[in-house]
């Protein structure tokens, strides 16, 4: 039986392989080590036998493969792309061009996260959000909850107005300086 343990150490991408009880005698210190220097050296691809082991590593983005040499490698392999459609099943289309960004308007004001967390725009499951686009906001007002290491964040107006839009998604998680609102303010 073969069982694929996958991981991430800074950047780098790496793969176990093993058959049964029998595992690959170099243990995560030494592996880890390895990919600190290789990292620090800035070597994008190495590969490495010690015994019956052999290592191989490359940049994350790239295929990464670790495996003893008495079994046959393993490779991962990209998803394929989606089928061509049949000839003669469906008309085909000229590409359209691309989707045009929309215009921002002029004036508008974007309320920014102070942190990173959890985006939730209602105080608890079930009830209705803080707001919602239409509605107008004054300056103090609570337009949302941002839950950052178990403490709930109340998220307040910082100009009086009207919300345009709420761009964070709920439930999601969010950056420092994200867009969460845009707000017409008032004139």
């Amino acid at each position: 039986m073969i069982r694929p343990l996958n991981a991430s150490v800074r950047g780098f991408k790496r793969a176990v392989i093993g058959e049964g009880s029998h595992r690959i005698r170099m243990n995560l210190k030494e592996l880890k080590e390895l990919i600190e220097f290789l990292e620090e050296k800035n070597i994008a691809e190495f590969e490495m036998e010690r015994g019956d082991v052999k290592v191989r590593i490359k940049r994350a983005g790239e295929q990464t493969i670790v495996h003893t040499g008495g079994e046959p490698r393993f490779y991962a392999v990209p998803p394929a792309p989606a089928p061509a459609p049949e000839l003669g099943s469906a008309p085909v289309v000229a590409a359209a061009a691309p989707p045009v960004a929309p215009v921002p308007e002029v004036g508008l004001h974007m309320v920014k996260s102070p942190i990173v967390g959890t985006f939730y725009e209602a105080p608890s499951p079930g009830a209705p959000p803080f707001v919602k686009p239409g509605d107008s906001v004054e300056v103090g007002q609570v337009l949302c909850i941002v839950e950052a290491m178990k403490l709930l964040n109340e998220i307040e107006c910082d100009v009086a107005g009207e919300i345009v839009k709420g761009l964070a998604v709920n439930g999601q998680p969010i950056e420092y300086g994200q867009d969460l609102f845009v707000i017409r303010p008032k004139k």
